[in-house]
């Protein structure tokens, strides 16, 4: 499955969070995701504190977990959404049950 991560770091944590951020290596990251998430892309507005990113998660609880080991610094909306070709196939099979 994958999820959209919208997230707005908390104002007074920003510049820490991302001093931190910065710093982190790949293999720290790697290991708060576990083995059962993949980052596909991740954005951000450094002005406003703010960003998104797309996630594939094998669980519900994997994206959950990754999330709160965040929430310290910043707020987070996790939303499940489809690529287009998802979207067409779900668009298909509700014409064809009209």
């Amino acid at each position: 499955m994958k999820f959209l991560i919208q997230f707005t770091l908390h104002e007074e944590k920003r510049h820490e969070t991302l001093a931190m951020f910065a710093q982190m290596p790949a293999d720290q990251e790697q290991a708060m995701m576990g083995d059962h998430l993949k980052l596909i892309g991740r954005w951000h507005d450094l002005a406003s504190g703010t960003g998104v990113a797309i996630m594939e998660a094998d669980t519900a609880e994997a994206i959950a977990a990754y999330a709160l080991a965040w929430n310290r610094s910043m707020d987070i909306e996790v939303s499940p959404v489809v690529d287009d070709e998802g979207a067409k196939a779900i668009g298909k099979q509700m014409v064809a049950g009209s």
